[in-house]
């Protein structure tokens, strides 16, 4: 994909070369934005419900994660294109279009419960009307997504990543039991198999591993290359392949780090203070705050509100953006958040659309728990046929020529998948018998 001539931003406006925080991108931004306010209430849920019991979970989808994103990463690095355009020219259309348009429809569904929690937030904070609130976030986002150049509003994305520093923080103000939680968080005694246990552990897997980071980090690859003045898709350079797998390894392992990180810092704040004192009903990132502040005191509650907003701004942009990409990938259309919206109108309009729709949500009589309940499902259930595809594709010579992905990365892929087509059976069977 090669950009306009007069595109209305280049390289100068990226960070300096040899930064640290240079080195970091589409990995460090994609883990980030996994921590999401719908994925925060998940993570305070199985805190509260049932303590460090839950905290394993964290540790053990770490390496599935770094798998399956390192191979979306090499897909999109490889051959200079996204995932919906390599589904587009690889595979039937029928199965394109489901995916596409279930992976549309579940972000959509998840923007409006990542903006409302936002909106809740602020209103914690700082008082007036949720919604009010809501609006405004989902506004900024599609102003910075449309009238900031890629170079640029990638700088904001990283640094918005701090955010999620609030979670580690509030660890160091409640009080840890560290003897209970080192014989227990890494591999506990039993594990309860009841059927609230399966689903909240369902949960947190489809929480951490979601269709639309495959195709976010993917297409932030392709972003990066074309970002390069010269610079060309691996299959038609893979002299250069090394260096670069070597750059995505590094960016995912950090970036997904980061996450379950995050991730594991919030499911034990909240089992040593809600849990501990018998709160166990946590259904919003909201209603974790302000539970957390009548026993963990003032600033734990600040921090845990704030990260909120945080991570919200930073998801947001995340799954209207994928939504973007993977439309734009179906229909050839022009994508890139370098572009000006008037050469890429399409893929705008989508963003646009996406997160208004999602805003215009939280007024509908719409129940938003229950709408994210069957986002999560939508998710759970694509992302398996996706990540076997994604699998296929990656070992195929036609799509990645000699830069097939190795037996190492493989076996960790496709246990990824059978973890989670496993977890879907799971989620099918307690819809089925509940």
């Amino acid at each position: 994909m090669a950009y306009p001539a007069q595109p209305r931003a280049n390289s100068e406006g990226s960070l300096e070369k040899g930064s640290w925080l240079s080195k970091l991108g589409p990995g460090l931004i994609t883990g980030a934005a996994d921590d999401d306010p719908s994925g925060i209430a998940s993570y305070s849920q199985a805190g509260a419900q049932f303590g460090l019991g839950m905290l394993w979970t964290l540790i053990f989808t770490y390496p599935l994660m770094v798998g399956i994103q390192v191979v979306s990463a090499q897909i999109g690095r490889v051959t200079g294109h996204g995932l919906a355009t390599n589904l587009r020219r690889h595979y039937p259309g029928w199965l394109l279009y489901s995916i596409v348009c279930l992976l549309l429809t579940a972000n959509t569904i998840n923007i409006a419960a990542d903006v409302a929690a936002m909106g809740e937030a602020a209103r914690l904070i700082a008082g007036g009307h949720a919604h009010f609130y809501a609006i405004g976030f989902g506004l900024l986002s599609v102003l910075l997504q449309v009238f900031v150049p890629y170079s640029r509003y990638v700088r904001v994305l990283k640094w918005l990543t701090l955010a999620l520093l609030a979670y580690v923080g509030t660890v160091f103000v409640v009080h840890i039991p560290w003897h209970d939680f080192l014989s227990r968080a890494v591999l506990p005694a039993a594990l309860p198999w009841k059927p609230e246990y399966i689903t909240t552990m369902v949960a947190v897997l489809g929480t951490t591993i979601s269709p639309y980071l495959f195709f976010w980090q993917a297409s932030q690859e392709v972003e990066e290359l074309n970002a390069k003045p010269g610079a060309k898709a691996l299959r038609t350079t893979p002299r250069l392949a090394r260096a670069d797998f070597l750059r995505i390894k590094i960016d995912t392992y950090i970036g997904m780090g980061f996450s379950n990180l995050v991730a594991f810092f919030i499911m034990l704040t909240t089992a040593v203070t809600l849990n501990a004192h018998g709160v166990t009903d946590i259904q919003t990132a909201s209603q974790a705050a302000m539970a957390l502040r009548p026993v963990a005191g003032d600033f734990a509650f600040i921090l845990f509100t704030c990260g909120i907003v945080g991570t919200g701004m930073l998801a947001v942009p995340v799954l209207a953006g994928s939504a973007a990409y993977a439309m734009a990938g179906t229909f050839r259309w022009k994508n890139s958040l370098e572009y000006s919206a008037s050469a890429a109108p399409q893929f705008y309009a989508i963003i646009a659309v996406a997160t208004a729709i999602g805003t215009l949500l939280i007024f509908t009589p719409i129940d938003p728990m229950k709408a994210l309940y069957w986002s999560a499902v939508i998710n759970g259930v694509i992302s398996v046929p996706i990540m076997a595809v994604m699998m296929l594709m990656a070992a195929r010579k036609d799509v990645m020529g000699h830069l097939v992905i190795r037996p190492r990365l493989k076996r960790l892929g496709w246990l990824a998948t059978a973890v989670m087509a496993a977890a879907v059976t799971a989620m099918l069977v307690m819809l089925a018998t509940s």
